[in-house]
């Protein structure tokens, strides 16, 4: 009963969000809607660092859906002269720069109820999870997977007991990386990643979704 009372009190978007979760049918490989997606951040301390930038594509079918991408930019309450050099986000700038609180309604109104992607999606996860706190809200629900994770079943893997940065991952799938340390360009580049390790997985045997999730490898979680 208290919980009930206590959801009552969580705002439309909220509810919203949790509403896609309901009756929600398992579906396969093909058709399931993977959202990749990346923070740029402040720095790397989830519980004291801020969002600067959100960016997200979409995968279904195997296929990048270049109409369906998300982008958009945090006002910076916090800032750190120190890591412009990496982002390249001025604190001010002719950027449009929104409201936490209106970034995470957008955010969570483009993610839904689909299973997230990112390289080390963990701090991602986390940060996302610090913004949702701030407002007064739960975790994300989303299942998660992380291909740097997915990377240690494939056959190109050299050792299972490295942790591997997104620009060791390009190396490796000799992929040009663009608009590296943007959030929406490193998106795009975890997206070609992924499918890249999906055709790694198919190559030794028929993958369900349900192999993707099978994660002996979690180092580096959160």
């Amino acid at each position: 009963m208290f919980k009930r009372l206590r959801h009552k009190n969580y705002p439309d978007f909220w509810k919203k969000y949790l509403d896609h979760f309901k009756n929600k049918k398992e579906c396969d490989l093909n058709s399931t809607r993977f959202v990749i997606f990346d923070t740029e951040t402040t720095g790397l301390q989830h519980n004291k660092d801020r969002i600067l930038s959100i960016g997200a594509i979409s995968i279904v079918g195997n296929v990048i859906d270049v109409a369906d991408t998300f982008e958009l930019y945090l006002k910076q309450e916090k800032f750190d002269a120190n890591t412009v050099e990496i982002h390249g986000i001025l604190k001010e700038g002719k950027i449009l720069k929104l409201e936490e609180e209106k970034s995470i309604v957008l955010f969570l109104d483009y993610i839904k109820s689909d299973i997230l992607v990112a390289h080390h999606v963990a701090f991602d996860v986390a940060m996302i999870n610090e913004s949702l706190k701030r407002l007064g809200l739960p975790r994300l629900k989303n299942k998660v997977l992380d291909t740097g994770i997915l990377f240690k079943n494939t056959k190109l893997c050299p050792s299972k007991d490295t942790l591997y940065s997104l620009d060791a991952l390009c190396t490796i799938f000799n992929i040009k990386k663009q608009d590296r340390h943007t959030a929406s360009g490193d998106a795009y580049l975890t997206g070609i990643i992924f499918l890249k390790i999906i055709s790694q997985l198919s190559n030794s045997r028929q993958i369900t979704l349900k192999h993707l999730f099978r994660n002996p490898h979690r180092r580096g979680l959160l």
